[in-house]
């Protein structure tokens, strides 16, 4: 019998599944909350329930990848691992990996003031794409059609300030389908994909209310999902894809720990399931 640890700072129906599966299989299951969670420069992996490896779940970015580092400070097995958790966390970080490694992905342009940004944008022309480096469920991500919204936009991110409004980070609008892919992939195997129609605007987010429906994961899909896995450094990840008109499939996100309840529900593959098995067959290597 082996023994899971799901790290968590909100508790959420996936890793109720990942609890439940992990028992079925005949496995223990330690659930443990980042939040209420010491760990100091003296902690040894002795201390703490971690079982034989660990799956960071947490929701905020900033507490998964810090408790990560401290996980792995503390050589504790975990997935994924510091690096990959870092590069899916930071859009500009995980785009400049994925070009870096040949992967269809849409240009992106970067700029390191609001001055530099409208510079940068009036040389490329609108209509363009803005998203936050940081951040998820489509939160910050909006289209600039014109000067007037840039200039509203720049202006209020000036005023706050914050050490990410400093990055500009500028996409090119992708003529697609009102669509888009969400690839699960397990040890660089894609073993689910699902359809993630637009709800009317052009986000296509399961959270904002985009509407899940199983696609067939084609060669062409399978290899650009192994190749954008490869190039992030693999383990569980999700990998979001749009068809581009003319270049076909190009990757424009890559997830650290992805969400699949609604996946799950469609799948003919049991995800929470693999992802557990991986995860314990990851130490027995």
């Amino acid at each position: 019998m082996s023994k899971i640890c799901i790290v968590f700072d909100r508790l959420r129906s996936e890793e109720k599944m990942l609890e439940k599966e992990a028992l079925n299989l005949g496995h223990e299951a330690v659930m443990l909350d980042a939040k209420i969670t010491q760990i100091n420069t003296d902690s040894k992996k002795s201390d703490f329930d971690f079982g034989d490896v660990v799956l960071e779940r947490c929701v905020s970015y900033f507490r998964g990848l810090h408790f990560t580092a401290s996980l792995e400070f503390m050589d504790v097995p975990v997935l994924n691992k510091f690096f990959v958790a870092n590069q899916c966390g930071n859009k500009m970080f995980m785009t400049l990996m994925l070009k870096k490694y040949n992967v269809p992905t849409p240009k992106t342009y970067f700029s390191f003031s609001s001055e530099s940004a409208l510079e940068n944008i009036e040389k490329i022309g609108y209509p363009l794409v803005i998203k936050p480096v940081i951040g998820s469920w489509g939160r910050g991500v909006m289209q600039i059609k014109d000067k007037d919204t840039a200039d509203a936009l720049f202006e209020i991110r000036d005023i706050t300030d914050s050490p990410h409004d400093r990055i500009f980070y500028l996409q090119e609008v992708i003529k697609r389908p009102p669509r888009d892919i969400r690839v699960i992939t397990i040890g660089d195997e894609p073993i689910a994909a699902m359809y993630r129609k637009s709800s009317g605007g052009f986000k296509t987010n399961i959270a904002l209310g985009a509407d899940p429906e199983l696609c067939e994961i084609t060669k062409e899909i399978e290899d650009v999902a192994i190749k954008a896995s490869k190039a992030m450094g693999g383990g569980i990840l999700g990998i979001d894809i749009m068809e581009d008109e003319k270049r076909g499939f190009v990757v424009h996100e890559v997830n650290n720990t992805v969400e699949f309840k609604g996946l799950s529900k469609v799948s003919k593959r049991n995800i929470p399931k693999e992802m557990v098995e991986f995860a314990l067959n990851y130490v027995r290597k």
